[in-house]
């Protein structure tokens, strides 16, 4: 867990809580030196972050609601762009606009971003803003992935300001279409081999 992850999130009532259950004092360790700066994202959390292709995003409305909105693409549709800021364009085809509403309000989000067949979950915390294409089409249309056939209305940026990997506990392994055929690939291969060999065989005893 990054440093000004917590400090973002552990706030005075969840510190009374940790005291309380037994946790605040290996947390304070941890925050020793702790300023505010935002964590940098590192090459491990880029990496992990390309091969995405899906995330959940939540905000909070004028009147305190939080909202979680699922967003889905090809992998790699979340883009690193510069520092800790990534993006990601908006299609046309949503017409609730829930997000781009609650951001023009408070612009803090948090995501969360899944690998299920590994077990693996990372959160981040941030400042997001959204850009209309009609105002910068060259900045909307530079996130669309490559052969996306979808049409841009907009693109969100998201300036990560704190971020945490999660343990696998609890964590059903869920895998594709494409990862399942991979994986029984290799099994589906002999098996054709074996049916092959076996016609190959009866078509000789015929003769």
């Amino acid at each position: 867990m990054a440093k000004n992850y917590r400090k973002t999130l552990f706030n005075d009532a969840v510190q009374a809580l940790q005291e309380r259950h037994g946790s605040r004092a290996s947390y304070a360790r941890m925050d020793e030196g702790a300023d505010g700066t935002p964590d940098r994202l590192t090459a491990k959390e880029l990496d992990y972050i390309a091969l995405r292709d899906s995330f959940y995003m939540a905000s909070v409305n004028a009147d305190g609601w939080p909202y979680m909105q699922h967003r889905g693409g090809p992998a790699g549709f979340l883009k690193h762009i510069a520092g800790n800021r990534l993006g990601f364009a908006d299609y046309r085809g949503n017409k609730q606009y829930i997000s781009t509403a609650n951001l023009a309000g408070n612009d803090r989000v948090s995501l969360f971003l899944m690998d299920y067949p590994n077990r693996e979950r990372l959160k981040l915390v941030g400042h997001a803003h959204s850009i209309e294409l009609a105002d910068d089409p060259a900045a909307v249309t530079a996130l669309m992935p490559e052969g996306y056939r979808a049409t841009p209305e907009r693109a969100f940026f998201i300036d990560v300001i704190g971020w945490e990997w999660n343990c696998s506990q609890h964590i059903t392994p869920r895998f594709t279409e494409a990862e399942i055929s991979a994986a029984i690939r290799p099994m589906a291969d002999e098996l054709n081999q074996l049916r092959a060999e076996i016609a190959a065989l009866r078509a000789k005893e015929e003769k």
